[in-house]
């Protein structure tokens, strides 16, 4: 093949290759990006649920009849909100990148899923239904007991005044069973048997003391029993629909739950390959530039100084494709790294920040230039583990429960895990990092609870700019911390947290350190 048509051809398949890579980066922020979206849509969905349960709640604690159709109203609302979120979501049409990647939430899982929220969405309709004519009867019973109780209890005082003149002991005596079966009716257990043991109290007294208004009180108790027994049973049915509500609003918060772990477990999977793609294409690329070349070095098609010059050039252009494709793959790690801040609110600032105080570090600790940059590339890559932190726990702004902290201190060992395969030098230095960033002088760090030296050098020179920088930033659970008061913790934590030879360079050197956190501060 003639050398010129080579060549031409060579550079049209290594600007493919480089296309690809950076392809895949987009892939990567496209998913993450969607995935997020995903969260917040089932958030809104199950918080319309809580509301729709709130109006239950209030409906059944009303007495007024305008309150109870206001809450009506209210419901209807949540209920308008809940069914157009949905259907908006479930209308969106297909764009340009679904052709390639499908939706997350397109997955047979989360469609499953979704429509068990949906489902119960109908059952707290039909709940508040029946529960909203329950307490509309009830308060209409109410009203009926409170203008019927005063007529009961001025009949039966009016009773008792005229059994007592009698002085007959044992009319008194069977009167006194009547009230109290009075109060055990209407004030206490208001249920039927109780009722019927009242009527029959009143019937055996009615035998020792017959008059026209032992009957009208008679027929004043069956009312209001009537109306005391209906308020009972409506309580009880309301109360047993208000714990199916109860029921139903927790199961659509553990699909909640299930859904975010669907999510984070097939976006995993989707890095992951992603990661084996561009570590594929990054490989392809350096065998055909081999190849490449050595194609150009058995081409004998030009003299010596042709060839010669035409090599030169074309080595030279080579240099620049390898030099972007390193430049590439330096990017890759950073945007990897940045992503992994990025799910905790974090700026990309923070991991260039990280890296710069880690190379300066480095430097002054003694490592040579070459390894003092290895440290730098690789150190953004120390939290990529948070890709798998829920967001529930990552972006939490308050203190961590112990079984949060748990969940949380997994990011080291995750990060670790996702890096450790790799042969290259690069991504052997971001495992170390991610695994031992956390990692303590005296040994009450973790994940593995390393001591002093065990901490390998990476780990305690991270370790040192990652919390100067996280304390000198604002975060979702704090304001940044004044210069002053970070200095005095690193004195305090000095042979405790952090390497004390470290600690000695850091302040020896904090001119320097404070430069890059101005050249690089948040904007």
């Amino acid at each position: 093949m003639n050398i010129r048509r080579l060549v031409k051809y060579s550079f049209a398949l290594i600007a493919l290759l480089v296309l690809l890579i950076f392809s895949t980066i987009h892939a990567v922020l496209y998913k993450v990006k969607e995935d997020n979206y995903i969260k917040k849509y089932i958030s809104e969905l199950i918080l319309m649920q809580e509301n729709m349960n709130l109006s239950v709640k209030d409906v059944v604690n009303t007495n007024n009849i305008n309150e109870l159709n206001s809450l009506k109203k209210s419901f209807n609302t949540f209920e308008y909100k809940f069914e157009n979120l949905r259907n908006s979501f479930l209308s969106e049409e297909d764009d340009f990148i679904d052709i390639f990647i499908k939706d997350i939430h397109k997955s047979k899982k989360i469609q499953n899923n979704l429509l068990v929220i949906s489902q119960n969405e109908l059952k707290i309709e039909e709940a508040f239904e029946t529960i909203f004519i329950l307490q509309s009867e009830k308060i209409m019973l109410d009203n009926l007991f409170d203008a019927n109780y005063p007529l009961e209890n001025t009949t039966r005082k009016i009773l008792e005044e005229e059994v007592l003149k009698t002085k007959d002991l044992v009319t008194i005596k069977k009167f006194s069973d009547v009230k109290y079966y009075s109060k055990e009716v209407l004030f206490q257990y208001k249920e039927q048997k109780y009722l019927d043991k009242w009527l029959e109290k009143i019937l055996i007294f009615q035998k020792s003391y017959n008059n026209s208004l032992v009957e009208e009180y008679i027929s004043i108790v069956q009312r209001i029993g009537g109306y005391a027994v209906q308020i009972k049973n409506i309580e009880e049915k309301s109360l047993i629909l208000q714990n199916e509500i109860n029921k139903i609003l927790s199961s659509s918060k553990d699909v909640n739950i299930k859904i975010e772990n669907d999510i984070e477990q097939i976006s995993q999977d989707f890095i992951s390959k992603v990661y084996v793609s561009a570590t594929i294409i990054f490989l392809l690329t350096l065998i055909f530039i081999g190849f490449f070349s050595y194609k150009v070095s058995k081409n004998v098609g030009l003299s010596f100084d042709e060839v010669e010059a035409k090599v030169e050039d074309g080595l030279t252009e080579i240099n620049q494709l390898y030099k972007e494709l390193e430049d590439t793959q330096k990017e890759v790690i950073f945007t990897m790294g940045a992503i992994g801040e990025s799910r905790s609110k974090e700026t990309g600032n923070h991991v260039k920040r990280v890296a710069e105080y880690s190379k300066l570090l480095a430097l002054y600790y003694g490592l040579d230039e070459k390894e003092s940059n290895m440290l730098k590339q690789a150190s953004p890559m120390h939290d990529i583990g948070k890709v798998a932190i829920p967001d529930a726990i990552l972006n939490k702004p308050a203190k961590f429960t112990i079984e949060e902290f748990e969940i949380m201190k997994k990011h080291s060992f995750i990060g670790y895990d996702m890096l450790k395969h790799s042969n290259r030098q690069l991504l052997k230095t971001a495992a170390i990092v991610a695994y031992e960033h956390h990692e303590k002088y005296d040994g009450s760090g973790y994940p593995r609870g390393l001591i002093g030296e065990e901490i390998h050098i990476y780990g305690r020179i991270t370790a040192i700019a990652d919390v100067f920088d996280a304390l000198g930033s604002d975060r979702c659970y704090k304001r940044a911390w004044e210069l002053d008061k970070i200095l005095n913790l690193f004195q305090e934590e000095k042979g405790k947290h952090f390497d004390p030879v470290l600690i000695d360079l850091f302040f020896e050197n904090l001119d320097e350190f404070l430069k890059i956190r101005e050249n690089f501060k948040d904007i």
